[in-house]
């Protein structure tokens, strides 16, 4: 007789389910390596050629133009804040805010070309991870670097090699503190960011000695100050200088913005409130 076989095979576990997930986005492709240098040299060259380097060449065409004039250049005037639509204060302050907003493009790129390699404006020190400190650093070197450039200013207009520079030449109209305030922040953020947080880094990748590209980098700061005078170009140049070298030891950009807009802001307002009211200031 046959023998009945109860012997019971395992049944096949059930298959598990996929665990949730995030959704699966568009995949990326590799990670590109750094540009070679020849590209590097190129970002460089097109970042300047829409910012402060073509100030720079306007600025020493306009000192060309001082120099070559009939006028002596303590006779001769640079306004650094004037109305751009004289006698219609409404549509001056929408052409102010927009130029402010405009200037600040090249800094956006400057943004956008740091994330494409892969860094974030933190890279170069851009951030609010130690705002007390990087307060208090502004400041000391604002006091040191306004009060020295004051002076050397007057210096230079006495001696006949600086123009008279009018800081501002805005309406008496309640927009014009604002304004001058959000100009200096915009001169701040522009001239620290481009000039030594993107130009010092990308000179590191090219394996620029570091004194060379703080020497090259103030170099350009004084020359789109050119249009001022030979003095302005001397005493920015000297402040990039020292910009430059505090920013390898704190391998920071915020306390230099910070002390750049103290000085603007300071020079901006002082003179609006100042001129033509003591006797050691050109009247505009």
């Amino acid at each position: 007789m046959a023998m009945r076989d109860d012997t019971q095979v395992p049944a096949a576990p059930p298959a598990t389910p996929p665990m949730p997930g995030p959704a699966q986005g568009p995949q990326l492709g590799p990670q590109l390596g750094p540009p070679p240098p020849w590209l590097q040299r190129w970002e460089i060259v097109a970042v300047l050629a829409v910012s402060l380097g073509a100030s720079g060449l306007y600025a020493l065409l306009s000192f060309i133009g001082s120099l070559t004039a009939k006028q002596s250049l303590s006779k001769q005037t640079a306004t650094l804040n004037g109305s751009l639509a004289p006698g219609r204060p409404l549509l001056d302050l929408f052409s102010q805010l927009l130029n402010i907003t405009l200037s600040l493009a090249p800094v956006f790129l400057v943004f956008y070309l740091l994330a494409r390699a892969g860094e974030r404006p933190s890279s170069i020190g851009v951030d609010a991870r130690e705002p007390g400190r990087d307060l208090a650093r502004g400041t000391v070197l604002a006091a040191v670097i306004g009060g020295t450039g004051l002076g050397l200013y007057l210096i230079a207009y006495k001696t006949g090699v600086e123009l008279n520079v009018v800081a501002e030449g805005l309406p008496d109209i309640w927009w014009r503190f604002p304004v001058l305030l959000l100009s200096a922040a915009q001169n701040a953020i522009s001239e620290e960011v481009i000039m030594i947080g993107y130009l010092l880094s990308r000179l590191d990748r090219l394996g620029v000695r570091p004194g060379r590209a703080i020497v090259l980098s103030a170099v350009i700061r004084g020359s789109y100050h050119l249009y001022q005078g030979a003095g302005a170009f001397l005493g920015n140049a000297v402040m990039g200088l020292i910009f430059g070298y505090l920013y390898r030891r704190w391998g920071r950009v915020m306390p230099l913005i910070i002390a750049h807009f103290l000085i603007d802001a300071v020079t901006f307002v002082g003179y609006a409130l100042l001129a033509g009211h003591v006797s050691w200031l050109p009247k505009p």
